[in-house]
């Protein structure tokens, strides 16, 4: 998927691959398309499930091309990456949340947003943590227990799915990349607060989807 040609390069794959994304992204700006193989399989998982699940599963079929524009975007613009400002990442993530949102815009599946409570409750996110941690080897859950943290991780998913995207795409850059607020309001080019509501009802809302789970949840708490 490079689109310059290999160059001689100093550095072999260990040193790659302990270099950081914005370094990689630079040395491949200047011919050394070795590290943008590096970033591609550094971040090729996460990107994508980032794209499917902000689509959501009406738009699934367009998560593979919406992908793909993305690395098109990240590739046309190597020269002009700057380390100066966001993370390569968040960088990253910002240009397919734009390309996804242009999806989703065009679908017509936006839907305005409401008030919001105060309340800025964790419970989902905790939630989505448990999905993924129980399904790791490490954890050795029982059958019962795995069972259980799949059908609440498809009820997540379909929860997620029942989100407006705008607040799909807060919850997904927050709590799953990791972006802090204050990063997700520069990226996005919206105010603090502004992130802040959709954060907020978006949980409302993913708290009230996946109730069922969550009292189970307090059960054994």
């Amino acid at each position: 998927m490079s689109a310059l040609p290999r160059a001689p390069s100093a550095k072999n794959a260990p040193e790659r691959e302990a270099m950081p994304d914005d370094q990689l992204m630079l040395a491949y700006a200047q011919g050394d398309a070795a590290a943008f193989d590096v970033l591609y399989a550094r971040h090729e998982g996460g990107l994508f499930r980032f794209v499917k699940r902000l689509l959501g599963a009406r738009l699934a079929a367009q998560a593979d091309e919406v992908f793909q524009d993305t690395w098109v975007r990240i590739i046309s613009a190597r020269e002009s990456f700057s380390p100066q400002g966001a993370t390569w990442r968040t960088w990253a993530f910002t240009i397919a949340h734009n390309l996804a949102m242009d999806r989703l815009r065009v679908s017509g599946r936006e839907v305005a947003l409401d008030a919001h409570p105060d309340d800025d409750g964790d419970a989902v996110p905790t939630l989505d943590r448990g999905v993924r941690g129980a399904v790791d080897a490490a954890a050795h859950p029982s059958a019962e227990e795995l069972a259980f943290w799949r059908a609440a991780g498809r009820r997540l998913l379909a929860c997620l799915d029942e989100l407006p995207a705008e607040q799909r795409a807060a919850f997904l850059l927050h709590h799953e990349d990791g972006l802090t607020v204050e990063a997700l309001a520069a990226s996005l080019e919206i105010g603090f607060e502004t992130v802040r509501s959709r954060l907020r009802y978006g949980l409302q809302k993913l708290r009230g989807c996946m109730e069922r789970y969550l009292s189970v949840l307090e059960k054994q708490a």
